[in-house]
């Protein structure tokens, strides 16, 4: 039996529940498996006294330090996060207060490895801890945890010290990887793993137009999913749907961008046909991917978006970027277009799109190597490797 201690700071809770869902979705198939007995520790960051009360920090600090979350053991301890050090000491922080915790878990639940399923603040928690207790590390790098964390000043050096101090490191992509490897990381060391994608839940809609007739939508529709984020570039996407006339464009996120984004789509007179629908719960997603006819997002950064992988299962064809993943995803004109970020672009993709779509099967056959079961699979054959070649086991 493989005993997994993950370690998460992106973990869903009852005030955030569609917060780190791909974190939640790997760790419960994770714990899923036959040989693994797991716990999760899914710290938060709390600015000290009285400001830890204040605003959107004071559900936070009301959660329960130890639940059940879908059948999973979840322990939430605290740590201080000192605002406007730009995450200097969150590491250092977060290993001081886990030391209490795990010195007590190990008494009960004397864990194999620690599976760090972001790279800051855990990954350099992780990798001191995991000397502590002599047991081997995994971090994973899913995206602005290296494009920002790993490039950022006062924390560059800790992120790239974890990923040289760790037995293994994940990567969402391949692209992920040579990224991390340019950062100083040994790329003998690192593993691709790719995302997964429910595929009974996301599929292809028995009728297109029935499905968009029940948003309110006649005609050509283009979905954009992501947090309401500058780098998330959907003022391109904005600005490509307002150039094609009749075309209807839903955005399914928010974010601190949502204002500038309002006052762009008022400025283009396209109120009518382009709508900011807020956070969308992921269990209604598949039912507004599967109406669109096209999935559009113009990141400048990404690992390799879940999104991008859960619309071709849908059967909806994608226009993205080339960020990340982005050419690891759509490996052929079934799975969409990849551009550049720039709103003529954008329309000129969609547009082909629309005018010859691909069949919907078609486009869902590109997303067939991505399930949780293979994800599953090689996270438990990665930390299995990890914990058999450690020094200790010798």
């Amino acid at each position: 039996m493989l005993r997994v201690l993950t370690l998460s700071s992106l973990f869903p809770d009852s005030t955030r529940p569609n917060f780190g869902g791909f974190v939640e979705r790997q760790t419960l198939g994770l714990a899923a498996h036959p040989d693994v007995d797991l716990k999760v520790v899914a710290p938060i960051g709390l600015p000290p006294g009285p400001l830890g009360r204040f605003r959107h920090y004071a559900p936070l600090a009301t959660l329960p330090r130890r639940e059940s979350w879908k059948g999973v053991d979840v322990h939430r301890p605290r740590f201080t996060a000192l605002p406007f050090t730009q995450g200097r000491y969150h590491a250092a922080a977060l290993e001081r207060a886990l030391v209490p915790l795990l010195d007590t878990l190990r008494e009960t639940f004397a864990f194999d490895v620690i599976d760090a399923s972001f790279f800051f603040p855990e990954g350099p928690a992780a990798v001191a801890l995991g000397k502590r207790y002599d047991v081997p590390v995994s971090i994973k790098a899913r995206g602005s945890d290296i494009h920002h964390w790993g490039e950022a000043p006062v924390t560059a050096a800790q992120v790239r010290k974890a990923g040289q101090g760790a037995a293994g490191v994940l990567a969402v992509s391949q692209a992920m990887k040579a990224d991390m490897v340019a950062l100083g990381m040994p790329a003998e060391r690192i593993t691709v793993h790719h995302t997964g994608v429910d595929q009974d839940r996301f599929r292809p809609a028995d009728d297109r137009a029935a499905a968009k007739a029940k948003l309110g939508v006649h005609g050509p529709l283009v979905i954009a999913i992501g947090g309401l984020l500058p780098r998330k570039g959907h003022d391109i996407v904005i600005e490509a749907v307002a150039a094609l006339p009749g075309v209807t464009l839903l955005i399914a996120g928010h974010g601190p961008a949502r204002a500038s984004l309002e006052s762009l789509i008022a400025r283009l007179g396209v109120g009518d046909r382009i709508r900011l629908l807020g956070a969308v719960p992921h269990a209604e997603l598949p039912q507004l991917i599967a109406a669109a006819d096209v999935g559009a997002l113009a990141s400048s950064s990404e690992g390799l978006a879940n999104v991008w992988v859960e619309s071709l299962a849908c059967g909806t064809p994608i226009v993205i970027t080339n960020a990340g993943g982005a050419c690891e995803v759509v490996t052929a004109p079934d799975a969409g277009r990849v551009t550049i970020g720039d709103p003529l672009a954008f329309a000129a993709a969609i547009g082909d799109l629309l005018a010859d779509p691909p069949p919907p099967n078609a486009t869902r056959a590109m997303a067939a190597g991505f399930t949780w079961e293979r994800n599953t699979a090689t996270l438990y054959a990665h930390l299995a490797a990890l914990v058999a070649d450690h020094p200790s086991r010798g």
